[in-house]
């Protein structure tokens, strides 16, 4: 499946009634769960990145969020787990995975940014609620654009570290799909969901907060469990660049050709627009209501 059929995909389930939210995700996890691993791979290398042309706060957007997810869960049963969407939308973790050979269990958290985001914090990762939505499972797994996370020092590689959170990437499972990473009884795949326990107690106190204290010795770490030579996942995410840099230039277009459309608008059209993107008549409604309610008990 192309990125560009997923993303139309969404958007049609997206004109459905909000009560079959339930039901456009299913068949949107229907679509997703039908893939190949070859055609799981292009998603995978664009997931990570919302597109500028679905809305913020709207129903493209939570549908969007719940591919993710779904897209995390498929790339567990590609590694050879048996993993599920679980239904509550808040305060619980998106996946839930077993591995059917080892036994162990896991909860997964799939993260997906727009390129125009700015000024991401820790709370923006929710590895501390990981740690919580951990409960009795043995690991906790977060996906997030690689390229997405903090370059130098942040809380979330500390949080990680004391709370045994593996940091991985889309990249990193679009990696080990391309080279057939699949658990058997000879390759436990745990030693990955258990990175940060692996490294917590040689990591020194000022060091914990470091993004080379995760990513990078968490890449060498990879490589040399699952038989690679260390610089082949490296080279995967430096070519992987190459990627988000052309998804970021047809974002760039796409803005650009909104601002040609708006300087076409007549002035009566701008102040529509205008209006609407303020969403002044939905502020005053709910103020009116909030007087009515207040007149009918007075």
């Amino acid at each position: 499946m192309l990125y560009t059929e997923l993303t139309a995909l969404i958007k049609m389930e997206a004109q459905t009634d909000e009560s079959d939210f339930e039901k456009a995700t299913d068949k949107i996890k229907r679509a997703l769960f039908s893939l190949s691993k070859e055609q799981l791979l292009p998603l995978l290398k664009e997931i990570g990145a919302i597109p500028e042309n679905i809305d913020h706060d709207s129903t493209e957007e939570k549908l969007y969020a719940k591919a993710t997810d779904i897209i995390l869960a498929k790339c567990f049963h590609e590694l050879g787990l048996h993993a599920d969407v679980t239904k509550e939308r808040a305060n619980c973790a998106d996946i839930v995975a077993k591995s059917p050979i080892h036994g162990y269990t896991l909860v997964g958290d799939a993260k997906a940014f727009r390129l125009s985001r700015t000024a991401k914090n820790q709370k923006d990762f929710k590895v501390r609620s990981m740690v919580d939505w951990k409960g009795d499972n043995d690991y906790a797994v977060l996906a997030c654009p690689y390229y997405q996370y903090p370059k130098s020092n942040s809380q979330i590689y500390g949080q990680a570290l004391d709370g045994n959170v593996c940091l991985l990437s889309w990249e990193h499972f679009a990696y080990f799909l391309e080279h057939n990473v699949r658990e058997s009884k000879k390759l436990n795949l745990s030693f990955i969901w258990n990175l940060s326990a692996e490294f917590s107690e040689s990591v020194t106190i000022n060091n914990k907060d470091k993004n080379d204290s995760f990513h990078v010795l968490g890449n060498e770490f990879i490589c040399k469990h699952i038989g690679s030579a260390p610089n082949t996942l490296i080279d995967y995410l430096q070519e992987s660049k190459q990627i988000v840099i052309s998804r970021g230039t047809n974002e760039i277009e796409y803005w650009k050709a909104i601002i040609t459309r708006i300087r076409q608008y007549t002035k009566e059209q701008a102040i529509t627009e205008l209006i609407s993107a303020m969403k002044i008549n939905e502020k005053i409604s709910s103020i009116s209501k909030y007087i009515k309610r207040l007149k009918a008990t007075s």
